[in-house]
């Protein structure tokens, strides 16, 4: 019997998935929504697809959120620079 895309049924589907990078965490949630559009994903793989999906749009929102909070501390210490000048 060939693997799922979302591992084996023992497993959490959020496994691994706080290990993945933003780019690694994309193509796979990009390729587990392709397999689900094509529609031929039996229903338990499909619930399993699912809750792995759920798994990395949470860790691609973290990595996001993270560089947002980056991107707003380096505007913050840019400007506090700026005004001791």
């Amino acid at each position: 019997m060939p693997r799922s895309e979302t591992g084996n049924s023992k497993q959490p589907a959020d496994e691994g998935a706080n290990a993945l990078s933003f780019e690694a965490a994309m193509q796979e949630l990009e390729s587990l929504v392709q397999r689900m559009e094509q529609g031929d994903v039996p229903l338990e793989d499909g619930l399993k697809a699912f809750e792995r999906g759920r798994s990395l749009v949470t860790r691609c929102k973290g990595i996001l959120d993270g560089a947002e909070k980056r991107i707003q501390q380096l505007g913050l210490d840019q400007l506090q620079a700026g005004e001791g000048a």
